[in-house]
């Protein structure tokens, strides 16, 4: 593969959608569990710590610590999600089923696969996000009609840590290489980006650090908007999460051309 073809930009187009809808179809089979699994971890850590932790602690920036973390919880399961469709499903449909090399004998192209990917990824991680979402909003944690423009902040995050997982699944030889991922990046970052405690409790350096981190920006729109305020810095948090997104899949589909399209 000449070097011009491997550093083109990515140009999709539309033509994603079959390899959306092909996702789509195989998944809908196991709708159900596939739900039930992304709403387990983040409900046990918002009612769990949420309302036992939370009832030991007093208000925390000016609200409830379950109010607080509801937030927090809506973005870091939309991250968990995306990132394990993106490594996870995306690996086994590239690496293992060689479902990939099957849709790469038909017209479609792998930027076409990767766009496919992105989006399902980010659409399925909506989907955990919304679900999370509806719990708060039926506990009575936001009652706030600026809660809905959460939805597009899910489905942007979603985009951003697809996109990323994306590159992973790239340089992955195997299933086991996904844990350097979870444990140098996704775990410290839901951490220190203000999903459990204000990321101002910090040392200095690491709240500068940490806010630059994708999970960061995400945490500072969407929790405004379930306690309904309006973000600050909304252009800022929006601009980063789509440069993240943009860059990281140009960098994906780089990579993937690379190891796929020899």
């Amino acid at each position: 593969m000449n070097t011009q073809r491997l550093f083109a930009i990515p140009r999709p187009g539309l033509r994603w959608l079959p390899v959306w809808r092909r996702n789509f179809l195989v998944w809908r089979k196991l709708a159900i569990p596939s739900v039930l699994g992304n709403l387990a971890d983040p409900l046990i850590y918002m009612l769990g710590l949420g309302y036992g932790l939370g009832g030991l602690l007093p208000q925390v920036s000016g609200v409830s610590y379950v109010s607080f973390l509801s937030a927090g919880t809506v973005v870091a399961s939309t991250m968990n999600a995306a990132t394990f469709e993106a490594l996870y499903s995306a690996f086994s449909r590239m690496h293992v089923q060689k479902t990939w090399d099957a849709i790469l004998n038909t017209p479609l192209s792998l930027d076409h696969i990767l766009a496919g990917e992105l989006v399902w990824a980010a659409s399925k991680s909506l989907l955990s996000g919304l679900a999370i979402l509806l719990v708060i909003a039926t506990l009575g944690l936001t009652t706030s009609p600026l809660a809905l423009w959460a939805i597009p902040v899910i489905f942007l995050t979603g985009l951003a840590f697809a996109a990323m997982g994306l590159i992973v699944c790239a340089l992955a030889p195997s299933y086991d290489f996904f844990m350097y991922y979870f444990t140098l990046f996704i775990t410290p970052m839901l951490l220190v980006s203000g999903v459990f405690f204000p990321a101002d409790q910090l040392p200095a350096a690491v709240h500068t650090l940490a806010a630059w981190l994708p999970l960061a920006h995400a945490v500072q729109l969407a929790r405004p908007l379930l306690l309904g305020e309006v973000p600050s810095n909304v252009f800022m948090h929006v601009g980063a999460l789509l440069t993240i997104t943009v860059v990281a899949f140009a960098i994906a589909t780089m990579l993937t051309r690379r190891r796929l399209l020899k």
